[in-house]
């Protein structure tokens, strides 16, 4: 089998259909659909049950989130390339053949493609700089590369976990999982499994559409980005658990800075005190460690100074004040 689609859903009622039917009238049809329904309390079972397709495989489960489901998923592939599918989402219809033959030719250990935006409520299409992979100079094409080569602008490229197709037998070999219990699981899960990675490349073709709404989790910016600071602490270990803390600290830790930084700023009022009692906690931990005197050294003077206030302050108004 080439590809297995993993595409774990909940409450995906109104999309589902749509989804489904993006993989299941691919113009390349080797591939398994591992459909995860992660406790879904609404009809979204009733749908994935109505389709009588060979190629789908069901999961059904009570609810344990998206990383546990997707690890739960790829330990049960088939296929010799996995990619992710989220269950308001869609593939062009070449997509799997686009990124297999690419894979294959190549013999790569990622491959990533673009993706493109579409706004539920305009019905318009639109890109970005990480979604367009714009990151990638025209050095990158038609080739495979090393992370190695991706060094000086590793922060900048996509984390999005579905717009990639792995060698399913690289993900085996590398063991890297989701976060489990947390949202921004596939921040973590990126970093650690492109720099194990040895070949890598790139499809400039949209072969992916993600759809913004207003109950996307990375498109609304509410309580769910407190777990900005679980991810980013899950992120260090991963560098430091595998020797890469050293090389990258520089952009590592500017990075853990501004993922809680922004979300601080932008977070829905109710959320700004509980977010901001997770940093304080946080880097009163990274105050206590080795790695202080790198967060002093290496952080440029903006985030330098978020990074002090928050130690200082006992409170958000304490931090506001600081930050005037």
């Amino acid at each position: 089998m080439k590809v297995s689609v993993i595409l774990c859903v909940y409450n995906e009622e109104n999309y589902i259909g749509k989804a489904i039917d993006s993989v299941l009238n691919q113009t390349l049809d080797d591939f398994e659909l591992i459909v995860v329904n992660d406790g879904s309390t609404d009809g979204t079972l009733d749908i994935i049950n109505s389709y009588d397709d060979e190629r789908i495989r069901l999961i059904s489960q009570e609810n344990i989130g998206l990383g546990a489901s997707r690890n739960r998923a790829m330990a049960e592939v088939s296929g010799e390339y996995v990619t992710f599918l989220d269950g308001d989402d869609w593939f062009s219809t070449d997509a799997f053949e686009i990124a297999y033959n690419d894979a294959k030719s190549k013999d790569s250990d990622i491959t990533f493609y673009q993706v493109r935006y579409f706004d539920d409520d305009t019905g318009s299409v639109s890109g970005n700089d990480w979604f367009d992979l714009n990151s990638f100079d025209e050095s990158f094409d038609d080739r495979a590369f090393s992370p190695e080569e991706c060094k000086d602008f590793l922060f900048d490229l996509s984390v999005n976990a579905c717009q990639k197709l792995y060698k399913a037998s690289f993900l085996e070999k590398s063991q890297v999982k989701f976060v489990e219990g947390i949202y921004f699981e596939d921040m973590p899960f990126f970093f650690e499994i492109f720099l194990k990675a040895r070949r890598v490349s790139i499809i400039r073709k949209h072969l992916y559409y993600h759809r913004k709404h207003s109950k996307s989790i990375t498109d609304i910016i509410d309580c769910n980005y407190l777990d900005t600071v679980p991810a980013g602490q899950d992120l260090m270990r991963r560098f430091i658990d595998n020797g890469w803390y050293e090389e990258y600290k520089f952009d590592l830790l500017a990075y853990k800075i501004n993922g809680p930084r922004f979300a601080l700023s932008e977070i829905v009022d109710k959320c700004k005190e509980p977010l901001f009692d997770l940093i304080h906690e946080d880097y009163i931990d990274i105050r206590d460690s080795i790695y202080y005197e790198d967060y002093l050294n290496e952080l440029g003077p903006v985030k330098r100074k978020f990074f002090l206030d928050v130690i200082e302050a006992n409170s958000y108004d304490e931090f506001l004040h600081l930050q005037q």
